[in-house]
């Protein structure tokens, strides 16, 4: 049975934790998928290791809605790997979410906000196109893991988004070796950069090899205080033009 929305998000979030606490990623996909958690979207960057759990959600429920951000700054080997991965698959409802055509040409005409601003970068290309792609959604899926950077090792299984949508992270203890074999005993296929030594893969201005012995998100954004692309962030109260 569903969750009735006249519980309050946060007891909804308490009973859910409790409730999947011992459940394999299957298992906890399917019960949300199931109708429990309301309308589900599943949020998917096509990245090193995001065909586990697309994977997981093609077996239980090929048509819920994937969620796909494309920045318009993505390696062309993503764009190719996710219409691969979603053949694959069977996927049935990948939507493409892009940045606002117009939004783009009063705030970065020139394509290079990613160097002035990575912040405002991503805020315009990702975090408003996403969030606008949530809307009538009551629950999001995610493939964040608590290995990948020290701002995610305490990752909980069931957050509140922020926005009054529960948001669910099933792979948050996974290891990049339990991922590997995952990958490799479905004979999955893998991202072309994964195989060159990308663990994290976003815009390609932005995205680099980690440096070794740092974590896996290292690569992202190196040498600047940022390790987050913002839609697992709180948003701010207006996200206005950049002067």
């Amino acid at each position: 049975m569903p969750l009735s929305p006249s519980i309050p998000l946060r007891d909804r979030i308490g009973l859910l934790n409790r409730h999947h606490r011992d459940m394999s990623a299957q298992d906890i996909l399917a019960d949300t998928l199931s109708g429990r958690a309301g309308k589900v979207a599943l949020v998917s960057a096509f990245g090193a290791h995001s065909i586990v759990l697309l994977h997981m959600v093609s077996e239980i429920a090929p048509k819920t809605p994937v969620l796909f951000i494309d920045t318009l700054m993505l390696f062309r080997s993503t764009l190719k790997y996710q219409t691969e991965a979603a053949r694959v698959l069977g996927l049935q409802d990948i939507r493409r979410i892009e940045p606002n055509t117009d939004e783009l040409l009063v705030r970065d005409v020139d394509g290079l906000l990613h160097q002035a601003d990575p912040d405002a970068c991503c805020h315009l290309r990702k975090v408003e196109p996403f969030h606008q792609a949530l809307e009538g959604f009551d629950t999001w899926i995610t493939g964040r893991k608590q290995h990948q950077s020290s701002d995610r090792s305490d990752l909980p299984l069931w957050e509140d988004d922020g926005l009054g949508r529960a948001k669910v992270n099933p792979l948050r203890d996974w290891s990049a070796q339990r991922l590997g074999a995952y990958i490799q005993d479905h004979d999955l296929p893998r991202h072309p950069l994964a195989e060159r030594g990308f663990p994290s893969i976003g815009c390609e201005p932005c995205t680099f090899r980690p440096t070794p012995g740092l974590d896996a998100r290292s690569g992202r954004w190196p040498g600047q205080k940022k390790n987050e692309c913002g839609i697992h962030l709180p948003l701010p109260a207006k996200s206005g033009r950049t002067q």
